[in-house]
């Protein structure tokens, strides 16, 4: 793949003064432009998640209570696809993270819950799938490939089938879902750990809300099923409502999920009491 003439791009937005630095991580090339300004690049294969960033950014402009990237331009150039953004203000959670007390770490996971049911009032874009219920029918047809190919053991896998026909995931009306919540994408105030942004909606998608916990109780909450239920009383449940089924829900769709990668996942969170999907769902989703 040919390198991104990020100078280039610059000179074309009227920055060509602007000192710019490229972030050391991240999935696609993301450069620093001044101290106000970031420039994200997708390559050709990667044109529709541009679109759907654009789509995502511009419905949520001033719709939450914390910052999104407001976009300044964007455009193409040798193939690539751009997007201008402004910078968020605060740092990424990671940073903040070591700092936190206790108290700290629940008062944010309250807010961000309630700022993820104000991302799900957005009235979605016209963003990918537009049939949720064929997009679900998909996943499950391809599930057992794609755990497989990425390594889950067999005696995992084998119960992925009878697992997911025991949960009923509903019909909900599909919400605008970031779909990975995790703590590089979360900006938060150093000195009050308030949060402060939300960014990265490349993989933005209409779907059931419950989805979107997926990714957060893998990546935000990694297991610990308390800090998920302060989120998850934040967004909006009742306590009686965060049961069993619910925990079910939300592992059927991690199962389901389309970057879903269960083998590692185990690796990384916290072990079951026994080797089984049920007993995984309430090690990772059950609130306490």
């Amino acid at each position: 793949m040919d390198t991104f003439p990020v100078a280039a791009a610059c000179a074309r937005e009227g920055l060509a003064d602007l000192p710019v630095q490229p972030f050391p991580t991240g999935s696609l090339p993301v450069f620093a432009v001044g101290d106000a300004l970031v420039l994200k690049a997708y390559p050709a294969d990667d044109v529709d998640e541009a679109l759907t960033e654009l789509a995502a950014l511009t419905a949520l402009d001033g719709a939450l209570d914390v910052a999104t990237p407001r976009v300044e331009g964007e455009g193409e150039l040798d193939e690539w696809r751009y997007v201008l953004m402004r910078r968020l203000p605060g740092v990424d959670l990671p940073t903040a993270w070591p700092a936190m007390s206790t108290s700290d770490r629940v008062c944010l996971m309250r807010r961000l819950g309630g700022l993820l049911a104000q991302l799900h009032a957005v009235p979605p874009p016209d963003l990918w799938p537009a049939d949720w219920s064929r997009f679900l029918s998909g996943r499950r047809s391809e599930v057992m490939a794609h755990q497989s190919g990425l390594g889950l053991a067999e005696d995992w896998r084998a119960q992925i089938p009878e697992f997911l026909d025991d949960v009923d995931l509903g019909d909900p009306d599909p919400v605008l879902l970031h779909t990975e919540v995790m703590p590089e994408h979360v900006f938060v105030d150093p000195d009050t750990f308030v949060p402060t942004g939300l960014l990265d909606f490349e993989p933005a998608m209409r779907g059931a809300p419950e989805y979107e916990f997926s990714a957060v109780g893998v990546f935000l909450t990694a297991g610990d099923t308390g800090l998920l239920r302060e989120l998850l009383l934040g967004y909006g449940y009742d306590a009686a409502e965060l049961d069993e089924d619910l925990a079910r829900r939300l592992l059927a769709y991690t199962v389901l999920h389309r970057y879903s990668n269960l083998s590692s996942y185990l690796q990384l969170l916290p072990a079951p009491d026994t080797p089984t999907l049920p007993s995984l769902a309430r090690r990772w989703f059950l609130p306490t």
